[in-house]
């Protein structure tokens, strides 16, 4: 399917992950692909996936943990992507793996709102009138299935409440950016990232229990997600936070 011939993208987050996925999937319908990281090396292996492909559009650093990294991430398509046509905003601070899943909870709470939230909010505004100001656009965002429901647990309190914001916002954000430019919400349910390859039996057994189809999601499957919000064929929805969790039942 080639329906995003001829566009541009930026998906943030882009080296890894849900955010790898997202960049590969639009590339290869067609859109050339800017993708945002925090370092050359982590973009380095993504940028010549998109460039095998004839798709990439750039690789543009910027540590959206902190205004500076918001600000130059924003100069950076202004100058470098004019013609942008739709953004992904999937990065996210990583609080479940690594050395940051061993911080303490009032840290991990810090990040993500800075991160997750404040971030995604401050791009969706200023992107989002520099695609209105031209030919409109899409923007996707990323929140979480539960957090309309509530989870126990720290991580469950730490993703209901940033994720929950960001799901209210683009709510809110579509109202704002209409009618030149979209905004839809992808709340993903059980993904097997990187936490999910490394969980626990009993973590394993609740993500396939918790699916009504009896499986974990992939990244792939929110991309697949994201491809059709950005494209053509999603031109009447906007405001909306669509669920990719194969039916969540609960345990």
């Amino acid at each position: 399917m080639s329906d995003l011939k001829g566009r541009t993208v930026l998906v943030t987050g882009g080296t890894r992950g849900i955010g790898r996925a997202v960049a590969l999937t639009l590339a290869d319908a067609g859109a050339r692909v800017a993708i945002h990281g925090r370092s050359a090396a982590g973009a380095e292996a993504v940028a010549k996936e998109l460039e095998t492909r004839g798709r990439w559009a750039g690789t543009l650093l910027a540590d959206l943990g902190t205004e500076q990294g918001v600000a130059g991430l924003v100069a950076a398509v202004e100058r470098d992507l004019p013609a942008v046509d739709a953004v992904a905003l999937i990065a996210g601070v990583d609080v479940l793996t690594g050395e940051a899943a061993r911080w303490p909870y009032e840290k991990k709470l810090a990040a993500l709102l800075q991160v997750d939230v404040i971030a995604t909010m401050q791009l969706t505004r200023l992107l989002g009138r520099f695609m209105a100001d031209r030919e409109g656009g899409s923007i996707v965002t990323i929140g979480w299935d539960q957090a309309a429901t509530g989870m126990e647990g720290d991580s469950g309190e730490l993703f209901a409440a940033t994720k929950g914001a960001v799901m209210a916002f683009t709510k809110s954000a579509a109202k704002s950016l209409a009618p030149k430019v979209r905004v839809n919400c992808v709340a993903p349910g059980w993904i097997r990232t990187a936490w999910g390859e490394g969980a626990s039996d009993a973590w394993q057994q609740r993500a396939v229990r918790e699916s009504m189809l009896g499986r974990w999601g992939t990244p792939e499957d929110i991309a697949a997600a994201v491809h059709w919000l950005v494209s053509p064929r999603a031109a009447f929805v906007t405001g909306q936070v669509i669920n990719i969790n194969g039916g969540f039942r609960s345990a």
